[in-house]
């Protein structure tokens, strides 16, 4: 019981570290950089960084006790709001990215700038938290964690890429509406709202709904089942944008409401 209690309060500090570290390198960023190029490069590399490595610690304290849900549940509630009151000014998410350059919100250059940068944080973030758990410093921590293949989905691939879709679908749908809150309650509401799909969804795929999130926590199941997790993980929120850009239009010509996400940024769950 003691070493469980270590091994909750050794994941929770690596998380914490994270924050901080990620916090520290943007106040940096800020006062030492004022090429606009470096500063959205660099805001999207450290919030993709901290939101995949803070989700590859949720999964070893998922596994530290995987008979109470509801503890996991509560991290990834007060974890959504931690992302979203710092990171605010990033995307974080692909979609999110490709949604504003659909809406011509961002010019081009921007978008695939910003892509970039989520792309190569999934990667260095995974290979930033293999470097920790090599450290031994958890009964949990070892780097053979990222070598096999833990796969998330448990249902048939259009099941899971049906699932995908519309949790994609409701958390991009929903955030929309929560614009015109002030952003003390709108966190709060975000962050239930996606505690609440991966309760309903976890399951079943994860409910990641974030390429670049899911490419950074299951890179060894891309590589031995490509086509599947692309189709799941990428394309399934990836059609959701689709489908949700008639109603954020709608939304912006009749309410002149502002961009979806958390502050100015839309990251997936866990």
């Amino acid at each position: 019981m003691w070493t469980e209690g270590q091994d909750t309060c050794i994941s929770l500090g690596v998380m914490v570290c994270v924050v901080l570290l990620t916090g520290m390198a943007r106040v940096l960023v800020r006062r030492h950089t004022r090429s606009t190029f470096i500063r959205v490069f660099v805001a999207e590399l450290l919030a993709t960084f901290q939101l995949c490595c803070c989700s590859h610690e949720l999964q070893v304290l998922n596994e530290l006790r995987p008979d109470t849900p509801s503890w996991t549940l509560t991290v990834i509630y007060f974890l959504s709001l931690v992302h979203g009151l710092t990171l605010v000014g990033a995307v974080s998410n692909p979609c999110g990215v490709l949604e504003q350059l659909a809406l011509e919100q961002m010019p081009v250059w921007l978008g695939f700038l910003k892509i970039f940068a989520q792309m190569f944080s999934s990667g260095l973030s995974r290979t930033f938290m293999v470097w920790v758990w090599s450290l031994g410093i958890s009964s949990r921590h070892f780097a053979e964690r990222s070598i096999k293949c833990a796969s998330p989905i448990h249902i048939a691939l259009p099941e899971a890429f049906l699932v995908e879709m519309l949790c994609s679908f409701i958390f991009h749908s929903t955030v929309m509406h929560f614009q015109e809150v002030r952003l003390k309650f709108r966190i709060h509401m975000q962050a239930a709202l996606i505690t609440f799909l991966v309760f309903a969804g976890g399951n079943l795929t994860g409910a990641i709904f974030n390429p670049a999130l899911a490419l950074s926590l299951h890179l060894q199941c891309f590589h031995e089942l490509f086509y599947n997790y692309l189709i799941v993980y990428c394309l399934a929120p990836s059609l959701d944008e689709e489908t949700s850009l008639p109603a954020i239009n709608w939304k912006k010509r009749n309410c002149n409401s502002g961009r979806r996400g958390i502050g100015t940024q839309i990251f997936g769950a866990f």
